[in-house]
């Protein structure tokens, strides 16, 4: 195999192959671009000829295997990774920390002419992309990417025995989408200035030893719709921000020392807000009252008018009395006036 020297793409993912990687994979080193060999019983250390000798990868998947030992900082090398999957195996150790070299993930977009390969026909050149399809595990479900070298920039070291801080460096990886760390035996506090991850939409670090408080600066990043931070030490407030409040509790729960939206958990000096509960006093009560009686008065009054006229217009005898009373009544006016 080592003779395939123009390979692009190799992909043996979900096989039963078993034993070290062939050390005549390095003889890839001037075009392969994805390495898959994801859900197989590869075992031993992870070799540093990766890093040394295949510079143009983009993808790289060693995930469900059997390796061991540490992440090689060679791994550093390797300047044109988008996808870096190392989740369900033995790696111990902690991140290196040159991850910051990993500079294709500090970008936000990929050139749609990146990684096309070209046929010579009759001295003719066709361009066409080469597609590149790789799945994910996020939350035990497998997710599917299609053109992931174009698309998807990923970090997946989840389900290991890593140790350690993670790296400030990671910081600098502007184009992150995705990160995993779940599931080690990580430690310290979550970098200060998480919230450079401006293109992050997966952030998953529960079930590790993390303390400290939640960066602020996590707020600030609007594009995140998975988060899991739950079963580790942190403490203090959940910060506010657009995002965070609208996740459900269980992106934070195990986490004794946490307080605030959207965990039920009030922070000192926050009192549940109180239901208002409709009260009547005798103030109340008493323009109650009163609107009754003036109501009651203006009813009567016009049922009172409408009955005096009302007799004096339809009965004759009320209404020869009405013009007496009426005529008697000007006369004096009159001869009082006079």
């Amino acid at each position: 195999m080592g003779a395939l020297v123009n390979m692009e793409a190799l992909v043996l993912r979900n096989n039963s192959l078993s034993g070290q990687l062939p050390s005549s994979l390095k003889n890839f080193s001037n075009k392969l671009a994805m390495l898959d060999l994801g859900e197989n019983m590869f075992q031993g250390p992870l070799p540093s000829w990766i890093g040394d000798n295949l510079r143009q990868l983009v993808i790289l998947s060693l995930r469900f295997n059997n390796f061991n030992g540490s992440l090689p900082s060679n791994l550093c090398y390797l300047t044109k990774l988008h996808v870096l999957d190392m989740s369900l195996n033995n790696l111990s150790g902690g991140i290196p920390t040159c991850v910051n070299n990993l500079t294709s993930m500090a970008q936000d977009t990929m050139s749609s002419t990146d990684h096309m390969y070209t046929l010579i026909i009759n001295h003719v050149y066709y361009s066409r992309p080469y597609g590149f399809d790789i799945s994910l595990i996020w939350k035990g479900v497998d997710q599917w990417y299609k053109n992931a070298d174009k698309f998807l920039k990923t970090i997946d070291l989840s389900s290991n025995h890593l140790t350690g801080e993670i790296p400030t460096e990671m910081e600098y990886l502007f184009g992150l989408i995705s990160l995993n760390l779940s599931r080690n035996n990580l430690s310290g506090e979550i970098i200060l200035n998480i919230g450079n991850f401006k293109s992050l939409e997966f952030l998953d670090l529960s079930r590790n030893h993390l303390s400290g408080e939640i960066p602020s600066s996590l707020a600030r990043i609007d594009r995140l719709t998975m988060l899991d931070l739950s079963n580790n030490q942190l403490y203090g407030k959940v910060p506010v921000g657009t995002q965070l409040q609208t996740f459900n509790a269980s992106s934070f729960e195990g986490n004794s020392n946490l307080c605030g939206e959207p965990l039920d958990r009030k922070c000192p000096g926050e009192e549940p807000a109180k239901p208002q509960v409709p009260t009547t006093d005798a103030g109340d009560e008493n323009s109650i009252f009163f609107e009754a009686l003036y109501m009651s008065m203006g009813i009567g009054f016009f049922t009172g008018f409408v009955g005096l006229v009302g007799s004096i217009l339809l009965l004759p005898s009320w209404r020869e009395t009405y013009s007496k009373f009426l005529n008697t009544l000007l006369l004096r006016i009159f001869m009082w006036w006079k």
